[in-house]
C-alpha cells in the first residue's frame, strides 16, 4: 500500500510534463523556471523508473510482487546500515 501511494503521488506530480516538453515544438523557448521544472520532473520519473520498466515488460504485472519484495529488502538493508 505504501508503494502504491508513493507511485500515485509521483505520477500526479509529473502531470504538467507534456505541455512543458511541447514548448519548443510550438515555437516557444524554455525559461530558466521551465528548465528547473523539467529537471524536477525528470528526477521524479527516474525515481519511479523501475516500476515503469516492470510494467512495460511482457508479463510485467506478474513481476510486481517480486519488485515489492526486492524494494522491501533494500529498504531493510538501508535501515540496518544507518543503525550501525
Amino acid at each position: 500500500m505504501r508503494e502504491k501511494q508513493f507511485l500515485v503521488g509521483e505520477i500526479l506530480q509529473v502531470r504538467g510534463l507534456m505541455p512543458l516538453l511541447m514548448k519548443p515544438r510550438n515555437k516557444q523557448r524554455w525559461t530558466p523556471e521551465d528548465k528547473r521544472e523539467l529537471a524536477l520532473h525528470l528526477r521524479r520519473l527516474s525515481s519511479i523508473s523501475h516500476y515503469l520498466i516492470v510494467l512495460a515488460l511482457p508479463g510485467g504485472m506478474l513481476m510486481l510482487p517480486a519488485l515489492a519484495w526486492w524494494l522491501d529488502r533494500r529498504r531493510g538493508r538501508a535501515r540496518a546500515a544507518v543503525q550501525r
